[in-house]
């Protein structure tokens, strides 16, 4: 059997590349357990009093909850917003539609620091206080071009002849819509949201600029850094990570199901 080094390159390239991917990871999940004191830098020990008592940890698990408020209220309305002006852009003609469509993908392509300093000055020119209501505008503001795109392409994606089968059967506009259109939509809807959730509670140099004296999750890891993350963020980076994992084996899992099921019926 000859030996092929270009058949052998990528298979190897590809298991260095997931473990070093997974190295952080690895890394975060396991200090999770170790019996630290005051510092998280060295292993001292398995433990499974951080899982146990996660909150013991002052101010980790409110950063946490933080976290999860502003990102679900900034998924919410950026993704309501979004989904409206993709619709817009998609299936009407109006002035400036192209340059809307263009400016859109500006806050995509602007580095965070700027867009989190420009909108820093602006809140502090109009004496707006900085803290957890500030940071929700700057989210939405960042989450809402990625929101257009997502949903933009499934809107351009559908099919106008069963709308027009719709409207054929005597329902009105609303009916059409929430009947058919909004069906349709919705993995479309739901891959934005989710896009938009994960942006917004992963976020640290926007959040960072106009936070104020609100903790999130990102900004209480950073400033915890200097000391090794302590064991009961690693417990909550951990447990994010496992539940995003679970969701994604949830859906393969019923979407594989579905098929089976429409294979049996053909």
């Amino acid at each position: 059997m000859r030996f092929s080094l270009g058949k052998l390159a990528l298979p190897v390239y590809s298991v260095i590349a997931f473990v070093y991917l997974l190295i952080p990871i690895a890394y975060t999940f396991a200090f999770s357990f170790n019996d630290s004191i005051k510092t998280n830098l060295i292993w001292r020990g398995f433990t499974l009093d951080k899982w146990a008592n996660v909150c013991q940890r002052e101010g980790v698990c409110e950063a946490f909850g933080n976290s999860v408020l502003i990102g679900v209220i900034s998924t919410v309305f950026a993704t309501a917003l979004g989904t409206m002006i993709a619709i817009a852009l998609v299936r009407y003609r109006f002035r400036f539609r192209s340059s809307i469509n263009l400016l859109l993908f500006l806050p995509m392509a602007t580095p965070e620091v700027v867009l989190g300093a420009g909108l820093a000055s602006q809140f502090f020119n109009l004496g707006v206080q900085k803290g957890t209501a500030t940071i929700i505008i700057a989210h939405i503001m960042f989450c809402l071009s990625f929101v257009v795109v997502t949903v933009k392409a499934r809107v351009a994606s559908l099919d106008p002849a069963l709308e027009e089968a719709g409207r054929d059967l005597y329902a009105n506009p609303s009916q059409v819509f929430w009947k058919i259109t909004f069906p349709l939509l919705m993995p479309g809807i739901a891959a934005a949201a989710l896009l938009s959730f994960a942006l917004s509670f992963d976020d640290f140099i926007i959040t960072n600029f106009n936070a104020g004296a609100d903790m999130t999750f990102p900004r209480y890891v950073y400033t915890a850094a200097a000391r090794g993350v302590p064991a009961e963020a690693n417990v909550i980076g951990s447990a994010v990570f496992l539940l995003a994992i679970l969701i994604v084996l949830a859906t393969q899992i019923n979407g594989e199901i579905k098929r089976r099921r429409l294979a049996k019926t053909h």
